[in-house]
């Protein structure tokens, strides 16, 4: 009978701990998707925004500024589609469907991409400074390479920012992982992973 009692017991505390954990986890899941919702969203209006603005600059520009909004409305296209799936994307994810080793893996996935992006934005900004100053030595397009320049660099610059702070929203929740895995009963140490189950 004590047996009995005992191992209902544990399996009572089993449940009560796999319910808490998949609360928390839901929730950490659900708290990254709206960071990401969120970025995805700023990422979305400065395009609206310098497509509708060099869309209106356009007609009267001459010269570099013609290149420029030129590029900006080029560019900022893309952003937008980029920024549209992602938000979308996010949409369909069900915080719930994670269990906590696909949580992590996602977590660190989305921080390794910003960190890569950013390293690709510092390529923007000096390609653009690599067109700008091309612009000031040939005959040929040296407007349009001085205007598709500045463009890109201002593209560069932006996104740089905003990658590096996706990147620090992102990875202030990186404690919470440790949290997660402590109440999973998962212990990381310097020797390796132990498991520890309490009553």
């Amino acid at each position: 009978m004590r047996r009995t009692v005992c191992l209902l017991f544990c399996l009572f505390n089993l449940s009560v701990l796999g319910i808490c954990q998949s609360n928390n986890l839901s929730d950490f899941n659900a708290q990254r998707l709206q960071k990401q919702k969120t970025g995805m969203l700023v990422l979305g209006s400065w395009a609206l925004g310098n497509i509708a603005l060099s869309s209106a600059m356009l007609s009267g520009a001459k010269g570099p500024d013609k290149g420029f909004h030129q590029m900006q409305i080029g560019w900022n296209v893309v952003n937008l589609g980029i920024a549209g799936l992602g938000y979308f994307s996010t949409l369909k994810a069900d915080p719930a469907s994670f269990d906590l080793y696909q949580s992590i893996q996602e977590q660190h996935k989305l921080q390794k991409i910003l960190l890569f992006n950013a390293g690709l934005d510092v390529g923007y900004v000096l390609g653009g400074a690599y067109l700008l100053e091309r612009g000031q030595r040939v005959v040929n397009n040296a407007e349009r390479l001085r205007g598709f320049g500045r463009s890109i660099m201002l593209q560069g610059g932006f996104l740089l920012v905003f990658d590096l702070a996706q990147f620090a929203v992102l990875s202030s929740d990186n404690t919470e992982i440790k949290t997660l895995l402590q109440q999973s009963g998962l212990q990381l140490g310097l020797n390796g992973v132990g498991l520890n189950i309490r009553f």
